[in-house]
């Protein structure tokens, strides 16, 4: 079997870069400096888990219906082998370090074991628990284990465009609903409204699958709109510039009020169409995001997926030690030492973990087409 050439294309490595760079700067206020050593941006760098969302949305559903529209088909069988060697191999060896060394998780309970190995680690998560940060991969190994199935459903039906449609649009509206009732009935008024906003809507699946759609919605709309597809990518700078003005207004509303109930019911699907025309940006043929290659990028946007798992308490457990020798968090020397301490921690994992793991994947399950025997057509 012979390994499917990918091209990578430099503004999805930027927003990549973009997205763990937002995570780390949220991560290293909140567990390690204590203030926003970053400004805003450290307050909003959660959302850099959105922005992850989107993009990986985009890409795996680009991956499934580019499958599901070809002549070979489309390989359930396939689709989650290649899932799987891509995300548990790491997960599973960062989930050891901190079941095996007590100092990894510190003063931290580690919540039951069988809840991270089933990726069901997010479901009524307590907030501040060892390797909390987890709970993303949950809501995303969720949300591919349906995926691939929901769309060889619907590609079987009669009008199956149309119903793939209503389904982004029932998904979209589901989350809006369930977290507007979650808001009132434990949130609204409650005294510590703050943590069941977090354990119920945050790290809640069902609440947090906007940008996710919002990616397989540009999928699907590059896959089977080609004629719409085209003119949007035509028009790249000006999706880059939407996207920039709606989020910068998105980023003030949620700097504002981050839990409160509109910002909580509407302020995530917006954030999901931000994120959604930055990536058409990224996606448009000569446009400013596409054609721009930043230094470095590429390298983290590579990395991110082992530097997300490792930095957070890499930084904690470092921060201990460099404060003995009078290194301060907050100095620029220390984020400086914690800055490459991710950066090298993550590229060992992805180099001694994840490329193995990928090489076997690239060298079994090279791709998500079926056999020539099953072929899956939409109709």
């Amino acid at each position: 079997m012979t390994k499917i050439p990918s091209v990578r294309i430099d503004g999805l490595d930027t927003l990549r870069a973009l997205a763990i760079l937002l995570v780390f700067m949220n991560h290293y206020m909140l567990f390690v400096s204590g203030e926003p050593t970053f400004g805003f941006l450290g307050e909003l760098g959660w959302t850099g888990v959105d922005l992850f969302f989107a993009l990986s949305g985009y890409l795996i559903g680009n991956q499934i219906m580019g499958a599901i529209r070809s002549e070979q088909g489309f390989s359930l069988k396939n689709f989650y082998a290649r899932r799987l060697l891509r995300t548990v191999p790491n997960f599973y060896f960062v989930l050891a370090l901190y079941v095996f060394i007590p100092a990894m998780r510190g003063t931290m309970v580690l919540p039951p074991l069988w809840k991270f190995l089933t990726f069901t680690h997010n479901i009524h998560l307590t907030p501040g628990t060892a390797f909390s940060h987890a709970w993303s991969l949950s809501v995303e190994e969720q949300f591919y284990m349906l995926l691939p199935a929901v769309a060889l459903l619907i590609a079987a039906c009669r009008k199956s465009l149309l119903w793939a449609w209503v389904a982004i649009v029932a998904s979209i509206a589901a989350g809006m609903m369930t977290r507007s009732y979650l808001w009132n009935v434990h949130v609204a008024g409650a005294a510590d409204g703050g943590f069941e906003y977090y354990k119920l809507i945050y790290y809640s699946s069902v609440c947090r699958y906007d940008e996710l759609v919002a990616g397989v919605a540009l999928a699907l709309l590059k896959n089977f709109h080609p004629a719409a597809w085209t003119r949007i990518t035509s028009r790249g700078n000006w999706a880059l510039a939407a996207g920039a003005m709606l989020l910068s207004v998105m980023y003030y509303l949620f700097l504002q009020d981050r839990i409160g109930y509109a910002i909580t019911v509407f302020g995530y699907p917006m954030l999901g169409v931000s994120f959604s025309l930055l990536l058409v940006a990224a996606l448009s043929p000569g446009s400013l995001l596409q054609r721009t290659r930043v230094p470095g990028a590429a390298s983290l946007a590579l990395w991110s997926y082992a530097i997300y798992l490792t930095h957070k308490q890499l930084c904690v457990l470092l921060s201990a030690q460099l404060k003995l020798v009078g290194i301060e968090p907050t100095m620029w020397t220390g984020v400086a030492i914690m800055g490459v301490a991710s950066l090298f921690g993550g590229w060992l994992l992805f180099r001694c973990v994840e490329t193995p793991f990928m090489k076997l994947r690239d060298r079994y399950v090279p791709h998500n087409y079926a056999t020539p025997a099953k072929r899956w057509v939409a109709a």
